[in-house]
């Protein structure tokens, strides 16, 4: 696992929206949707990353005004 590559924010993004619609489903056990939840969550943990990210070159890029 420590040789895979880092999602891209759409790549985590794109995931994170099929595990939301596997759990709304409703199609899948009990032990399945606590697998979906636990991926959901460090997919959202990894796009909140990136949202982050851009938000503070965002903000560094910004004139300093007094």
């Amino acid at each position: 696992m420590t040789d895979e590559k880092p999602l891209s924010y759409e790549d985590a993004r794109d995931q994170l929206i099929e595990v939301v619609h596997q759990l709304e489903s409703g199609n899948v056990p009990l032990s399945t949707s606590m697998e979906l939840w636990e991926r959901g969550e460090k997919l959202a943990a990894l796009c909140q990353q990136w949202l982050d990210g851009a938000k503070a070159k965002i903000e560094a890029s910004r004139p300093q005004g007094n």
